[in-house]
């Protein structure tokens, strides 16, 4: 029990430090990923000393990389991953081959040995990817050049750091092939075949028998399950366990459970990923700094000043538009997450002196917290710069982002019609049979209850521009569009009513467009029997077409009493269907007379 309150108070230490710590930094402008690097220098050893050995989470906090690694897969389709090869591979090789080359320069030109050089190259070569994508997602910079630019070079340095980690046992002090195996070869090559295989085979099937259930808890069990057994599998095999996790997230991203997983995954990717920064912050040894300044203040600028040179080469020759290459040679020029382990491992086989690896890590963590302050200044001095520059020219108008609630027998009809005019609606639905036969015949159909949050915000809702609410149930229509409403309000609403109550019920909750749902149906019934009564089709289309603007016109009156007055409407009702039966009878005799 002992155990236990040690973990509870330092997991509130932990919260507490991010809650104070994030909340302080968003008010200066410095961005999240400050405040928790801040956080965990105040609770650290160098700090108020709340937590002695910060170690102790770095493990755990790992897991954040992990699952932010799993996302970014889930969202990257294969097609697009295939389209962005040329890409991932020209820039990404660039980056790294040049980082490498031009900072092992500067160390053997500093009178270090090759091998060290060499170390120190694959180490500061690497960009943060926490640090790097989520200042890019809170600017709605993902999708620019830059920002696909950046991407593409993360994510190849997140697949570099297994060649890496292969070559780092040969320049250790023993030489030689010692740390290589065939059998740790053929594990490594087995976990990415396996991981391939068996979540293409195995986790959509098991997904879609726990769908069936309607157990989320289950089903949040099992995403949680999926990531963590595969980056446990990727460690064993001596892989990079943010690889593993991507890999897999791959796998799902054409899955019909894409944005339910998301929704499942992104709170714990949140606060792990919180914490891994904190780690970070905890990490800083300052008795490096303190004993030798000038060379870890050295490193620091050297990396930025290196990086940022071969960056600038790559902005250049990809031509990059200018208002962008600031915050893309910004974001990469700094260390990465990946060189603590690279250096870590490096130190521990004799790749590098004991002393030096520590200043290198130092300069790496430091590099990492002073990137958000120089974001602050880049927002503040270099973008204004470029907000006055001309605008370019307007793209072509794109289809509207349409999501369609509910696949139910309204739900298909708005999908087929929209999807074959031309516009791909994204589609949610929380009976898995649904899903899976709609996803045969070619629509873009999600598994999930479309009343959640974050659903909705991993669907899209936020740049979405329309949802149409076209559930079955009345309860989920009206809490829908009460969530919509309150979270998006620019998202335009189409709901269907269950009754004209039901209608005025949505009316007040500020949903303008509206349809009952067997109100065509019935004008059209009643159209077709007023035809075989009277054996006069034209007549009966004038009566159906003279009901249907009755009815706007009693929707009206009722709506402007249901409030005030909710006895009133049996009144109003009998007066405007007299009024409408003199109308009709009116109609025809005019019809009779001109006859």
């Amino acid at each position: 029990m002992e155990h236990g309150h040690i973990f509870l108070g330092q997991a509130a230490i932990y919260f507490a430090a991010a809650v104070f710590a994030v909340m302080a930094a968003h008010r200066l402008g410095l961005g999240s990923v400050a405040g928790y690097l801040l956080a965990g220098i105040a609770i650290g050893p160098w700090g108020f000393k709340l937590v002695g050995q910060p170690e102790a989470i770095s493990a755990f906090a790992e897991l954040g990389v992990v699952f932010l690694l799993f996302l970014i897969g889930l969202e990257l389709e294969p097609q697009r991953l295939w389209h962005m090869r040329t890409r991932l591979l020209g820039l990404g090789l660039c980056q790294v081959l040049g980082s490498i080359g031009v900072i092992g320069a500067a160390a053997l030109a500093g009178g270090y040995d090759i091998r060290v050089a060499l170390v120190a190259g694959m180490a500061l070569s690497l960009s943060s990817t926490a640090l790097a994508l989520q200042p890019l997602t809170e600017r709605g910079a993902l999708a620019t050049q830059g920002g696909q630019a950046g991407f593409a070079i993360l994510l190849f340095q997140d697949l570099a750091v297994i060649p890496m980690l292969a070559v780092l046992p040969l320049l250790g002090t023993a030489g030689g092939w010692s740390g290589f195996t065939w059998q740790g070869l053929g594990f490594a090559v087995a976990a990415i075949v396996g991981t391939l295989v068996l979540g293409h085979f195995l986790a959509r099937p098991v997904f879609r028998h726990i769908a069936r259930t309607r157990l989320r808890e289950i089903f949040t069990a099992f995403a949680l399950l999926l990531v963590l057994g595969i980056a446990l599998v990727f460690e064993t095999a001596g892989l990079s366990m943010a690889l593993g996790a991507f890999l897999a997230g791959l796998l799902l991203a054409e899955s019909e459970y894409r944005h339910e997983i998301q929704a499942a995954i992104e709170p714990f990717k949140g606060v792990l990923l919180g914490l891994f920064f904190i780690s970070v912050g905890m990490s800083v040894d300052f008795t490096v700094l303190l004993g030798h300044p000038w060379i870890v203040i050295g490193l620091i600028a050297g990396l930025f000043a290196l990086k940022g040179a071969v960056l600038f080469l790559i902005a250049h020759f990809v031509r990059l538009p200018l208002a962008e290459r600031s915050l893309f040679i910004l974001l990469l020029a700094q260390g990465g997450e990946f060189a603590f382990v690279i250096l870590g491992l490096s130190g521990a086989n004799g790749a590098l002196p004991e002393a030096t690896a520590q200043a290198i890590t130092l300069a790496v963590a430091l590099s990492m917290i002073a990137t958000p302050f120089f974001l602050l200044a880049h927002d503040r001095f270099i973008a204004p710069r470029f907000a006055l520059a001309p605008a370019r020219e307007p793209d072509l108008p794109q289809p509207s982002k349409v999501i369609v609630a509910g696949l139910g027998r309204v739900g298909q009809v708005v999908a087929r019609l929209l999807n074959a005019s031309g516009y791909q609606p994204t589609v949610l639905d929380d009976n898995p049979d649904h899903v899976e036969q709609s996803r045969q015949f070619g629509f873009r159909v999600f598994y999930g209850d479309a009343t959640r949050l974050d659903l909705l915000h991993a669907a899209g809702a936020a740049s979405a521009n329309l949802l149409v609410i076209a559930l079955d149930d009345r309860d989920a229509v009206t809490q829908l569009a009460r969530i919509a409403r309150t979270h998006f309000p620019r998202l335009q609403l189409i709901a269907r009513a269950y009754d004209m109550r039901h209608m005025f019920e949505l009316r007040d909750l500020g949903v303008e467009m509206l349809e009952r749902e067997t109100w065509l149906a019935a004008i059209k019934l009643g159209e077709t029997a007023l035809s075989v009564v009277t054996q006069d089709s034209a007549r009966a289309s004038r009566a159906a077409q003279a009901f249907a603007e009755h009815d706007h016109v009693v929707q009206a009156k009722l709506y402007a009493v249901h409030k005030d007055e909710p006895d009133a409407h049996v009144t109003v009702s009998n007066e405007l269907r007299d009024q409408l039966a003199r109308s009709l009878a009116e109609d025809e005799a005019a019809v009779k007379s001109r006859a």
